[in-house]
C-alpha cells in the first residue's frame, strides 16, 4: 500500500487553498469526485455543489513558451520536487498538469465537509532535521515552510495467529514489543534493523544528488568514503535476504515481509535493501508527521512556491506527445494541439506512459519511436506494472472507534466471499493477493479539522487488478464495487470497529479504473515491480533517457515507490538537468565514463 501522507489542525483552506499568483490566472473548475456509493439509511450520495477548492493558476492556454529551461510533464511528487528545485537554483520552468489540481497520488479533494486524501496518510520526509527530510527541503528551496502534527505511531499491524505489532515512533519502544513477541529472536532482530540504521545512517550523511552527475559523486566520495562504500555494498541487496541471514522464525519474517509490503508492494525478497532502509529507519529518526489541512496541501505548497520564483504551473493541460527536433526533445504537444518548447523535457509520467514502439502505439504514450531505446528494454525486461488499488473514501460517526485508535492500520485477516475470493485461508499466504490484505488511515485522529465535528475519515486500500474491472457494464461496475466496498468493511468490522456499517455517512469507492482515469496512470497501476527476484536497485533507471533532452521522473526511476523515494529522485533529476543546461558544474568526459559504468551495473541486474 502506498505509504504516501502526513498530519495537520485548522486552516484547512489556508493550507488548501493559495493565493492568486501571476497576471490573468483563471481558478480551473473543480475537482470531480470517485466513484460514489449512496450513503447508508438511503440518503443521497454527495453533492456536486461541493467542489474541491483549486488554485488560482493558468489552465494551458496560448503556447510557445520560448524561455522556457524545463518542462515537467505532470504534478505529482516528484515532477514537483524536480520542478521547484530547477526553479530554486534560477531555471525557469513550466509544469504541464492534465487535472486541475496539483499532486497526482498526494492530492486531495472534498465533499460534505470532509477533505480526503487521495493516497495514504503516512508521511516520510517530513521533519526538521537530516537529509533524508526531502520534503521539507523542498518546501524550503523556495520558501515554504508547513505546520505539521506529529503521529506517535507508523502502522498498527494486525496479522495471522493474532500476532499484534504496533510501530511506535520511538525505535526504542518499537524494538521492544517486537522483542517481546519474538523473544528467541532478540539478536537476529537487533542485528536486522542495525543494519537498516547502518545504511540509513550513511544516506542521511550524505548530500543526496543525482548519482549520473559525476562531479557529485566523487565529490561525496572522497568527502564521505565509508559511508559511500557502505551504499555501494547494499546496492545490490534486498532486505529479504539479509534478514533471512539473521533471522529463522517464519511469522517474524512474514512480518519484515509485510513491513515491505506496506511501501513497495511486493514481499522483502523483492524489497531493494536500500530503499527499506530509508523508510524503516526514518519513520523513528524524522517520525511521521501529518501537514496542517492534509496531504494536498504539500503540492499546493510546491505549486505556489514554484509561482513564486518565477515559474510556471498550468491545469487543463494534457500533455499527448513529446515533440523531438533531430532526436532531440525541445518540447511537448497538448490535445489541443497547442505547443510549449524548452530546453529540456522532464516526464512525471510511468516509463510505461512514456515510451512506447510506434508500430504498437497506444493512447497515452507521450512518445512514438521506431524501436524502444535498449534502457527501456531492460526496465520492462525486469518490471512489470504493480496491481492498483481499490480505495474506499468514507466519512463516519466518531462514536465508531475507540477513543486511542491510531491513525494507521494494516490488516492480513479476512472472511472470504464468492466474488472475489475463494478458498482462502487467514494465513501469510494472501498477503499479495487481490483484496487479500487492508491498510486503512484515518486522518482525523490527527487533525480534526478534515472532517464535520463528531465525525472521522476512513480511508481503506486494497490491491486490486484493473483486469477484474474491465468489461462491466455501468450498472453492473456500480455494483460490484458497492458489494466489494461492503465486504471490505464487514472484515474491519470484524477485526476492528463493532458497529462500522451503521455509522457511515458517506461513502465513495475508486476502482483501479478510477486510478487510471484520473491519475493517468498505466492500468491505474502504484508503480514498478520485479518480475522476479531482483539485485536491489541495479536494475532501476535514473532520469536521464537515450532520447538528449528526455528525463524521467517519479516512482518508475531510482529509487523507487514511495513519497521519500519519488521526492529523492525529483531532487536528483533537477540536479542532471541543471547540470546539462549550465546551471550546476558538470565534467562531460567524467560524464561519459560514469553513465557507461552505471548501464554496465545494470545489465549485471
Amino acid at each position: 500500500m502506498p505509504l504516501l501522507l502526513a498530519a495537520a489542525r485548522p486552516c484547512a483552506a489556508r493550507i488548501l487553498v493559495p493565493s492568486t499568483t501571476g497576471a490573468g490566472a483563471v481558478r480551473p473548475s473543480g475537482a470531480r469526485p470517485l466513484g460514489r456509493v449512496p450513503r447508508r439509511g438511503g440518503a443521497s450520495a454527495a453533492v456536486a455543489s461541493d467542489t474541491t477548492t483549486t488554485p488560482a493558476v493558468k489552465e494551458a492556454e496560448g503556447g510557445g513558451g520560448d524561455g522556457y529551461d524545463a518542462i515537467v510533464v505532470g504534478s505529482g511528487i516528484g515532477g514537483l520536487v524536480a520542478a521547484t528545485q530547477l526553479a530554486a537554483k534560477g531555471a525557469r520552468v513550466l509544469v504541464l498538469e492534465k487535472y486541475v489540481i496539483p499532486g497526482g497520488s498526494s492530492g486531495y479533494y472534498r465533499r460534505d465537509g470532509f477533505t480526503f486524501d487521495v493516497g495514504s496518510s503516512v508521511m516520510f520526509g517530513f521533519s526538521d532535521k537530516g537529509n533524508l527530510n526531502l520534503i521539507t527541503q523542498a518546501l524550503e528551496a523556495v520558501g515554504h515552510k508547513m505546520e505539521v502534527i506529529p503521529d506517535p505511531s507508523t502502522v498498527h499491524f494486525h496479522l495471522p495467529n493474532d500476532l499484534s505489532v504496533l510501530v511506535h515512533r520511538e525505535y526504542d519502544d518499537f524494538i521492544t514489543e517486537l522483542v517481546n513477541k519474538f523473544p528467541h529472536e532478540k539478536e537476529g532482530i537487533l542485528k536486522f534493523y542495525g543494519i537498516c540504521w547502518k545504511i540509513f545512517n550513511s544516506l542521511n550523511s550524505l548530500e543526496l544528488k543525482s548519482l549520473e552527475e559525476p562531479i557529485y559523486l566523487f565529490g561525496q566520495f572522497f568527502q564521505k568514503p565509508l559511508e559511500c562504500l557502505t551504499l555501494a555494498y547494499y546496492l545490490p541487496q534486498n532486505a529479504g535476504d539479509i534478514a533471512r541471514k539473521f533471522i529463522k522464525d517464519q511469522q517474524l519474517l512474514s512480518f519484515i515481509d509485510a513491513e515491505c509490503f506496506i511501501v513497495s508492494t511486493v514481499n522483502a525478497l523483492q524489497t531493494p535493501m536500500i530503499n527499506a532502509s530509508m523508510v524503516l529507519c526514518d519513520r523513528h529518526f524524522g517520525g511521521i508527521n501529518y501537514p496542517v489541512g492534509g496531504v494536498g496541501g504539500i503540492a499546493m505548497s510546491l505549486a505556489d512556491g514554484l509561482v513564486d520564483k518565477g515559474s510556471e504551473i498550468r491545469y487543463k493541460a494534457n500533455v499527448t506527445n513529446v515533440i523531438l527536433e533531430n532526436g532531440k526533445a525541445v518540447g511537448v504537444r497538448l490535445s489541443n494541439g497547442k505547443e510549449f518548447f524548452a530546453k529540456t523535457v522532464i516526464s512525471n509520467a510511468t516509463r510505461w506512459d512514456t515510451f512506447d514502439n510506434k508500430y504498437f502505439y497506444s493512447k497515452g504514450k507521450l512518445l512514438k519511436v521506431d524501436e524502444l531505446p535498449e534502457e527501456e528494454k531492460n526496465f520492462q525486461k525486469n518490471y512489470i506494472k504493480a496491481p492498483s488499488f481499490l480505495s474506499i473514501h468514507m466519512g463516519v460517526k466518531a462514536s465508531v472507534l475507540p477513543a486511542d485508535t491510531d491513525c494507521h492500520h494494516f490488516v492480513l485477516e479476512f472472511t472470504p466471499y464468492n466474488l472475489i475470493l475463494s478458498n482462502w485461508q487467514d494465513d501469510w499466504a494472501n498477503l499479495e493477493k487481490p483484496y487479500g490484505s487492508i491498510f486503512l488511515s484515518i486522518p482525523t485522529v490527527l487533525d480534526p479539522s478534515l472532517a464535520p465535528k463528531g465525525h472521522h475519515i476512513l480511508h481503506i486500500f486494497t490491491t486490486a487488478g484493473i483486469e477484474d474491472w474491465e468489461g462491466l457494464s455501468r450498472k453492473d461496475y456500480e455494483k460490484k464495487k458497492e458489494l466489494v466496498a461492503n465486504e471490505i468493511i464487514k472484515r474491519l468490522e470484524k477485526k476492528l470497529f463493532p458497529g462500522l456499517q451503521d455509522s457511515i455517512v458517506l461513502m465513495e469507492v475508486g476502482s483501479p479504473k478510477t486510478h487510471r482515469r484520473f491519475l493517468a496512470r498505466n492500468d491505474g497501476t502504484y508503480g514498478p515491480m520485479p518480475r522476479g527476484k531482483p539485485k536491489g536497485l541495479l536494475a532501476m533507471p535514473f532520469n536521464t533517457t537515450s532520447i538528449d533532452g528526455l528525463y524521467c521522473v517519479g516512482d518508475s526511476c531510482f529509487p523507487g515507490q514511495g513519497v521519500i523515494a519519488v521526492a529523492f529522485s525529483g531532487i536528483m533529476c533537477a540536479h542532471r538537468v541543471a547540470a546539462d543546461i549550465g546551471l550546476e558544474q558538470r565534467s562531460p568526459v567524467l560524464d561519459a565514463g560514469l553513465l557507461g559504468l552505471l548501464r554496465w551495473f545494470r545489465t549485471l541486474a
